[in-house]
């Protein structure tokens, strides 16, 4: 085997050619799939050459996969496992004997398809998941439509459970069929194989693109049937305000068991799917490729009602729904689940579709809420192209439930991390575009929640939303909170990113710092229209939110020390800071029987980092107390018990204090963040 084998470069061609294949939905879908390469490396301990394995590791993907998310192997010990298999009734006990095989330290832990690239006797290795060939692979007759499609040159293998012995069944397919250059593997997806690493990626997109052209051509129209009488899609704008109405309820039914971040999609494929006359029997049908229902589960919960019905008996329905899918999916567990099986994971769906509106899909953050949706779509595209040729027939149920509760994936989830205080947690913080709002969009999501940078500065709230992380974990939004309508869509635009809202953070604030005889009508109702009718706005669209989620919540208000004592030519600013306070006592008192807890934070002369400060508040401040500007915060400082100067960070300190979980049962408390003003003791 030696002497065939390609030299050391191996890895670096293996990494570009699973790059490429990644890179492009049609090849595989996010993570799934692997790629390998044998080849020749040094033994650390004799000096003289072995023939190794290098192949994606458990988890990551394709498109991003770096050299520590490779596996590296010994090519004779992990033959040599042939000797010692159990047969396939234990070949689980196999995953294990892989890291007897490993060579060197470091590198990813081996896949349970690590025997499929090493058993098989080429040097180059892929298996993907590709919609087309998926099509082909849970026809009814795919076994023939493969022929039809590709002649000898792609052989077909029945289902089998991802393992050894599928290892085995696909070396001993290469061996017998010389002349083909890959696999259809039943129920599963492509598996291709080549002497170099070019020849291997061609073969792959040989079968890829054969395959989609032949269902294209072979395919009939309309393979989903014909269109449902007002399950058509709703106009763009109509369509996202009734996804708006729905996400806190349906986000509801989803966290039944345990609280979810949503994603939700409403692309075309979706809604011709859920327009057409099939969708409920193919959407009972579930979904075949293991990849796809280990995120989807077995099926999705299936709105029946028209897009044009009253959103009452639609939120009705889906209750009704929920109750019918929990005591299905239990049902389910009980007929298949053995004496070891894991424990149910829960009964709730990832997958929720509703005709002429678009799908929500689930997970524990929203990376996962929006891959489960991705390959909601990629399992729609299997079902499409099965239909058009022949009919879709997925694996059975009970090979899913063997999958599903595996003991591999039960230990795959203990080897996560443990989630972070605000993990599944949507927040919205107001005046994020800048010094406590950015400090405390910063905060939350690095204790694991996602974030609605809401501020009235576009280009700020886009800035800190890139810093946080992107759309997997904040999404700016553009908000004046004073217009009402403005207010309803920055929620709506949260909605539609994470499923709902859980945190929400009044901070949003100006300042006009001037004498009693020298304040105008107009300084008075601009202050209190930014800070008392719009943390009134915000709060009152949170708590709609959050009641009908049935979640709880948090509304914490970033008040100050000058609604407890002010000091000198700031009428304006400190009586609209009093009304905060006050809105935090009287929604406490209103909103405790939802769960919702309001609180409030009090800091003090936060000058570094301040957008009030930095526009002219700080200046007018500075000339009321007779010194200079760039000396405020000291001066501030030096007023304090603590001596210490205030910052925009300990400010977000406070808010994860009141909202990270320890104080889950205080409400309508102010917490001094002002390094100590006797004079502010709340008494």
């Amino acid at each position: 085997m030696s002497s065939a084998l390609p030299p050391p470069p191996a890895p670096a061609a293996l990494l570009a050619r699973s790059h490429r294949l990644g890179a492009d939905p049609r090849n595989t879908n996010h993570a799934g799939g692997n790629t390998s390469a044998k080849g020749t490396g040094t033994d650390p301990v004799t000096g003289t050459d072995v023939d190794l394995l290098w192949v994606k590791g458990s988890g990551g993907d394709l498109a991003t996969l770096t050299a520590s998310g490779l596996a590296v192997l010994r090519l004779d010990r992990l033959r040599s496992l042939r000797d010692t298999y159990p047969g396939v009734e234990r070949e689980d006990e196999m995953v294990a004997a892989f890291d007897h095989c490993l060579h060197g330290r470091g590198g990813a832990a081996p896949s349970i398809d690590t025997a499929m690239h090493g058993l098989v006797e080429a040097a180059h290795v892929d298996h993907l998941h590709p919609d087309s060939g998926i099509a082909l692979a849970c026809a009814a007759d795919g076994e023939e439509l493969t022929t039809a499609c590709f002649g000898d040159r792609v052989v077909w293998v029945p289902w089998r459970r991802p393992g050894f012995q599928l290892g085995l069944d696909i070396a001993a397919v290469k061996e017998a069929h010389p002349q083909a250059v890959g696999c259809v593997l039943g129920g599963h997806g492509i598996t291709a194989w080549g002497d170099t690493s070019e020849e291997c990626e061609a073969n792959s997109l040989y079968i890829i693109r054969t395959a989609e052209a032949f269902l294209a051509e072979r395919g009939r129209p309309e393979p989903f049937g014909p269109v449902l009488q007002g399950y058509e899609a709703l106009p763009a704008a109509e369509r996202w305000a009734r996804a708006a109405a729905l996400a806190p309820y349906v986000r509801a039914l989803a966290s039944h068991d345990r609280p979810q971040v949503g994603h939700f999609t409403d692309t075309d494929v979706v809604l011709d799917f859920l327009s057409r006359a099939g969708h409920p029997r193919l959407a009972a049908l579930g979904t075949s490729c293991p990849d796809h229902f280990l995120r989807t589960k077995v099926r999705p919960l299936v709105l029946d009602l028209p897009a044009t019905a009253p959103l009452e008996a639609t939120v009705g329905r889906l209750a009704e729904l929920h109750a019918a899918y929990r005591d299905e999916y239990t049902a389910y567990y009980t007929r298949h689940a053995a004496p070891d099986s894991p424990a149910m994971r829960g009964a709730d769906p990832a997958i929720v579709l509703v005709p002429g509106v678009g799908m929500f899909s689930f997970g524990r953050d929203k990376q996962t809420a929006r891959v489960a949706g991705e390959f909601y779509v990629n399992a729609i595209n299997v079902m499409r192209g099965a239909e058009a040729v022949s009919t879709y027939a997925p694996i059975e149920e009970a090979e899913k439930f063997r999958i599903e509760y595996w003991e591999l994936e039960e230990a795959k989830l203990r080897r996560m991390p443990e989630p972070r205080p605000l993990a599944t947690r949507v927040a919205l913080v107001t005046g994020a575009g800048s010094g406590i709002g950015r400090a405390v969009a910063h905060r939350l999501a690095a204790e694991g929640a996602c974030v609605v940078v809401a501020d009235v500065d576009a280009r700020s709230a886009a800035a800190v939303a890139e810093e946080l992380g992107g759309p997997d974990t904040a999404v700016p939004v553009t908000v004046d909170v004073t217009d009402e309508e403005a207010v309803g869509a920055a929620f709506e635009s949260a909605v539609l990113a994470f499923g709902g809202v859980d945190l929400v953070v009044n901070n949003a604030g100006i300042s006009i710092s001037k004498p009693l005889l020298e304040t105008t009508a107009r300084d008075w109702d601009v202050q209190h229209a930014v800070m008392a009718r719009g943390s009134f706005l915000v709060s009152r669209e949170a708590a709609r939110i959050m009641t009908a989620q049935g979640l709880g919540g948090d509304i914490v208000y970033v008040v100050s020390k000058n609604a407890v004592v002010a000091g000198p030519n700031n009428v304006a600013y400190s009586a609209t800071k009093a009304d905060q306070a006050h809105q935090v006592r009287l929604l406490a008192a209103e909103l405790g029987e939802h769960g919702i807890r309001v609180n409030g934070v009090n800091p003090d002369g936060v000058v570094r980092g301040s957008g009030i400060f930095a526009g002219g508040w700080g200046a007018r401040r500075a000339a009321t107390y007779g010194i200079e500007e760039e000396e405020l915060g000291a001066f501030y400082a030096r007023r304090t018990l603590l001596k210490r100067e205030v910052l925009p960070e300990h400010v977000a300190n406070a808010v994860f204090a009141l909202t990270g979980g320890d104080l889950t049962h205080t409400t309508g408390l102010h917490v001094p963040v002002d390094a100590g003003v006797a004079a502010a003791f709340l008494r």
